[in-house]
This record gives structure tokens, C-alpha cells and sequence, in this order.
């Protein structure tokens, strides 16, 4: 299956695992030497509107990925993983 990036920035990331919404992709992650794509990336959201910059992207490895479909694409990431990359842990603004 070919498909272009402008196509893959409309799927939907969905984890299989718990069939959460991740997002859309934003980006992706190429091996310029051998052209492959290595992961996809996921830009975090604005906090307070972008004045307080943007939470963590999420990027994820194209091993985790299950397949692609028309409208969404679907990963296997288990929770603890998924917090870890998206570092939702985070101190305070005066912290």
C-alpha cells in the first residue's frame, strides 16, 4: 500500500490495547540513509492557549505499529509505556 503524507496526517492513532485515542499524526521520523520511516510523531497539545508552550510530543516507533487503515492506524503500546512517552508526570508552572 502507497500513501502519501498528506493522507497519513488525516489517520487517527488508535492503541489496540485499550482502545484509547492518541491523535493524529503530525510528522514523521525518516532514516535519511536508508529512507525508511522510523517513527511518527504527534505534536503535544497548547497548554493555556500556547502562551505556556506545548505538552511532550508523543512519538512512537513504527514497531509498534499494527496496521494501517483508511482513516486510522492502529499501535500497540501498553499503559505504563504510553505515560512514559508521553511524560505526563509533570511539575507545576512555579515548580
Amino acid at each position: 500500500m502507497n500513501c502519501c503524507f498528506s493522507e497519513l496526517k488525516l489517520r487517527e492513532i488508535i492503541n489496540v490495547v485499550n482502545s484509547e485515542r492518541i491523535g493524529y499524526i503530525d510528522d514523521v521520523k525518516i532514516d535519511s540513509a536508508t529512507g525508511k520511516i522510523n517513527s511518527v510523531i504527534i505534536y503535544g497539545r497548547p497548554r493555556l492557549f500556547g502562551v505556556l508552550g506545548r505538552e511532550d510530543d508523543v512519538v512512537i516507533d513504527c514497531d509498534r505499529i499494527e496496521m494501517i487503515g483508511s482513516d486510522t492506524v492502529l499501535v500497540r503500546i501498553d499503559d505504563d509505556e504510553l505515560c512514559k512517552i508521553n511524560k505526563t508526570e509533570k511539575k507545576g508552572l512555579f515548580e
